[in-house]
This record gives structure tokens, C-alpha cells and sequence, in this order.
């Protein structure tokens, strides 16, 4: 027996049997408690990792072992070569970027997920996951209050995606094909996407993929006295030249909650212009679509009904472990129809009966995972209630955060804050002419070096900002006050030496 209680081979290895249950059993609690130990004691490592480039292949062979290694000699390397290179996401004192929440319902339905296995392309692969994400996703349509038309027993419906990236692309696809339908398969070179310069860059790369002409992916201008939304007058007037030229715009993205500033494009003019060309109208809410269960939030969908497809992350504010991006279409017939395929070795009875649903033809990929059991486990032992009470906490931490920031004259809030993000900055000295680009990179990469927190930035009006991103799971207002500290802490060197 070594170190971990597990059987040896004979050979001063180790036999791990590849699915043994009481092997499973006993590394699988010591997993446990390794995980738990790390989320005790997560506030004692940087938030940022501090490594260089390369440092991990300076530290591990550069081959695999020819015999097993034990256990106890791999926790070891995981906590002295694996963990000083993690950026701790988890951790409350990350404000970076925007959330991506774990949980213990989230946890434990990977852990199940992983246990079953599957590969649910079919209905027929495993019936329990696709009917269950099918339940899981009308679940959550109704806790948004999306309409009718997205639910499974209209011609929508409900998917999970790997991400809003995936998301955006396989509805990028069916507005193609339905568009080429209708004009004709020479007029790819022709067709038009819209978007404000605000746009998660998701859809440009969707663009490349999808075939789109690089010249005809109109970036539209976000208006700053709105908060950074797109004006719909903006989109019209390019719509207009567009048509003028014989082009054919054919779809429209909005966005719910911007990753530079949060903002929120007005859906209900944007849905009215997309429907007055016969547009694809999608909305992305990956970030902010999870406030909107709470109903002091919800108006921000107003004009949803507009929508062909509507797209939110689970695994950014809603306690559901990454990866789980749910997307909902108002037609599904142009999904399936853009990403149907039927070879002979998939066909089956309930398939060709047309009796189910085939998740296979609404993704890029023909494998998928069962995540739904993961969102299943979190509406179930947290609850809606719970649930809107963790995302008003946030927004009340970082509506905390902002009044910090005002209450110093030598900082600014650069736009007003509507959900969990503060975009602000340290203002620069009157004789600065760089609008105060290396001062506030200096103050973000002073905080980060700390290793006590980890922002990060954007461009707003060619100001460089920082942001503030309130949202993981074990954060609370002393490591918003602590986080504060630091920078004005770090404030107060850097005019000391200017």
C-alpha cells in the first residue's frame, strides 16, 4: 500500500484501474477534500498569478512517465508547480474581466456529468439528457420571461452552448442560410452584419467562419451620453448606404450588458429596424441576462419579443460551473436546417420518426456533455429566490464600490453603473496630454503585481479605464473595502513620484 491506501502493482508503482468503484470511492474523496482545502484557503494565494512564461517547463520532464505515478506525488505537484501558475477566478478578491461563478450545486453536477459520461448528440445517446435540457431551458425562459415563441412547445426553443461565442456563431449561420435562401446562394458577398463598436468580438470571429466578408461587418459607433449603447439612428443611416450600393443587410446584434462598459442597446428600435428588413435580430445578455431573473431588472429585455435568438452565460453570474451558455431561437427550423446532418450510422428509429429532439443539428460540434444536469442541480438546491438574492448582493457591492470611488476627488466614475461593473479611473494631472493612459495602467499593474487583487481594463472615448467586476461567489464588502484600499493606497505612490 503507498501513501494514497491504494493497492500497489508489484512494481513499486501503483494499479489504478480505470473505472474501479472503490478506487473511485477513495481517490474521489481525497479529490474532494483537496478541492475543499483550496477553497478554506484560497485568500492566501495571489489572485493574479505571478509566474513568467514558460516557468512550467522548467519544472515538470518533457515526457510522460512510463510507470504510474502515485497519488500523493501528484497533489504534491499540484499545489507546488500547478497552483502558482492558476489565476484564481474563484477568488473574492477577483475583479476582473466579468465572473465565472462555481458553486457546490454547480460542482456537484459536473462531478455526475463526468460520473455518467455521455456523449448526448441524440436523443436516443441518453434521453434523460436531452429531455432534461429541454425542461431546463424552458425553466429558465420563464425565469426570464422571455415570450412564448422560445419555449419547446412553440417552434423555438432552448439549447446549451459551450460558450456565447458558439452561440452567436450557429445563429450567425442560420440567418445566412435563410438569407441565401431567399436571394440566392451568389449573394453570400453581398450580406451585411451590423453591430456597435461595443460588440463582444465573438461576433467578428463568427464572421470569419461563417464566410462574411471582412469589409461588410459594419462596426457602428456606440454613443457615450448613452452609456456606450448603439444609437438605432446610426445602424439606420448605415442600413441605408448599405442598400443604396445593392448590398443585403441581414443581421443585427445587440448586446445586454457590454463587456466594456455594461451598456444596453435600446432592443426595441433595433428589433423594429431588423423586422423592417427582414433582418436576424440576436441579443446578447452572456453577462447581465442572469440580473434579469431579478424583476427590478427585467425591463432591460423590454423588446425581446423582437428578437430571432436571445443568448445568456450561466456559468458567468449564476453559480453554474463553466462551461454553460444558454441560447434560445424563435424558429428552430433555420437552426436545424443551417446544422442538420444524417449520415447512416446516427439514424435511428425516434430520429426518423421525427418524435425527438437532435441537439446534434443545433451546434457546431456533433459531441456534446450533459450540462444541463449541472443547471438542473443549480435551480434546484439554491432556488429562484436564492438566486436573485445572490445577484442583488453583487450589484449592491458594487454600487458600494462606486460611491467609494466618488467619495475620492481624485478619481472619476466614467459611466454610470447599471449592474455589477464600475468603469473608473485615476484622474491625471492637467499637464498630462495622454488622457491619463500610463498613469491608470501603472495604478492596475501596481494592484495586480500585489497579488492581492486582479483587474483588468478597457477603452471608453479613447480614456483608459479600469473595471471593477463584482461577482464571484465568496465575495463580500470587506474584500470590496480591501480592494479599494489598495488603490488608493497605490494611488497616493504614484503622485508621490510623478
Amino acid at each position: 500500500m503507498d501513501g494514497s491506501g491504494t493497492s500497489d502493482g508489484g512494481d513499486g508503482g501503483w494499479s489504478l484501474r480505470p473505472m474501479d468503484a472503490e478506487q473511485l470511492r477513495e481517490c474521489g474523496h481525497r479529490m474532494v477534500d483537496f478541492i475543499a482545502d483550496y477553497y478554506k484557503s484560497i485568500e492566501s494565494f495571489p489572485v493574479l498569478s505571478q509566474v513568467q512564461p514558460g516557468y512550467l517547463k522548467e519544472l515538470l520532464p518533457d515526457s510522460a512517465p512510463n510507470r504510474p505515478d502515485t497519488l500523493d506525488a501528484l497533489f504534491d505537484d499540484i499545489r507546488e508547480k500547478i497552483i502558482p501558475g492558476v489565476t484564481h477566478w474563484q477568488s473574492p478578491s477577483y475583479f476582473a474581466y466579468y465572473p465565472s461563478n462555481s458553486s457546490t450545486a454547480g460542482f456537484l453536477g459536473e462531478m455526475l456529468s463526468a460520473a455518467f459520461n455521455i456523449v448526448g448528440f441524440s436523443w436516443i445517446t441518453s434521453p434523460a439528457a436531452t429531455e432534461l435540457e429541454v425542461i431546463v431551458l424552458d425553466w429558465f425562459a420563464k425565469m426570464l420571461k422571455l415570450p412564448s415563441q422560445f419555449l419547446s412547445d412553440a417552434p423555438g426553443g432552448g439549447v446549451i452552448q459551450g460558450t456565447a461565442s458558439e452561440a452567436v456563431l450557429v445563429v450567425l449561420l442560420a440567418a445566412r442560410d435563410r438569407t441565401l435562401k431567399k436571394h440566392g446562394k451568389k449573394s453570400l458577398e453581398k450580406l451585411v452584419v451590423y453591430a456597435s463598436d461595443q460588440t463582444h468580438s465573438a461576433l467578428q470571429k463568427a464572421c470569419q467562419i461563417a464566410g462574411i466578408f471582412p469589409e461588410n461587418f459594419r462596426v457602428v459607433k456606440a454613443d457615450c451620453s448613452k452609456n456606450y449603447a448603439v444609437a438605432p439612428e446610426a445602424v439606420t443611416e448605415a442600413i441605408s448606404i448599405d442598400l443604396s450600393s445593392g448590398l443585403i443587410p441581414f443581421f443585427i446584434c445587440a448586446t445586454v450588458g457590454t463587456t466594456s462598459s455594461s451598456a444596453v442597446d435600446p432592443l426595441p428600435e433595433l428589433g423594429n429596424i431588423a423586422q423592417g428588413h427582414d433582418m436576424w435580430f440576436h441579443i446578447d445578455a452572456a453577462y447581465a441576462g442572469s440580473a434579469c431573473i431579478c424583476p427590478e431588472y427585467r425591463h432591460h429585455l423590454d423588446g425581446v419579443e423582437k428578437a430571432d435568438s436571445f443568448n445568456m452565460n450561466a456559468h458567468k453570474w449564476f453559480l453554474t460551473n463553466f462551461d454553460c451558455s444558454l441560447l434560445w431561437v424563435k424558429d428552430r427550423s433555420y437552426l436545424v436546417e443551417a446544422l442538420s446532418t444524417n449520415p447512416e450510422f446516427l439514424k435511428n428509429k425516434a430520429s426518423q420518426a421525427n418524435s425527438v429532439v437532435d441537439f446534434k443539428d443545433w451546434q457546431i460540434p456533433l459531441g456534446r456533455r450533459f450540462r444541463s444536469l449541472k443547471l438542473w442541480m443549480v435551480s434546484r438546491l439554491y432556488g429562484v429566490e436564492n438566486l436573485q438574492s445572490y445577484i442583488r448582493k453583487h450589484i449592491q457591492l458594487a454600487e458600494h464600490f462606486e460611491q467609494l470611488v466618488l467619495s475620492d476627488s481624485r478619481f472619476e466614475v466614467v459611466t454610470p453603473r447599471l449592474f455589477s461593473l464600475v468603469c473608473f479611473r485615476l484622474l491625471p494631472p492637467t499637464s498630462e496630454d495622454e488622457g491619463g493612459r500610463q498613469l491608470n495602467y501603472d495604478l492596475m499593474d501596481a494592484a495586480n503585481s500585489s497579488g492581492k487583487i486582479f483587474i483588468s481594463h478597457t477603452v471608453l472615448a479613447g480614456k483608459f479605464v479600469l473595471r471593477f467586476a463584482v461577482g464571484a461567489p465568496l465575495t463580500e464588502e470587506q474584500h470590496v473595502d480591501a480592494a479599494w484600499k489598495l488603490l488608493q493606497d497605490e494611488a497616493t505612490k504614484l503622485s508621490g513620484s510623478a
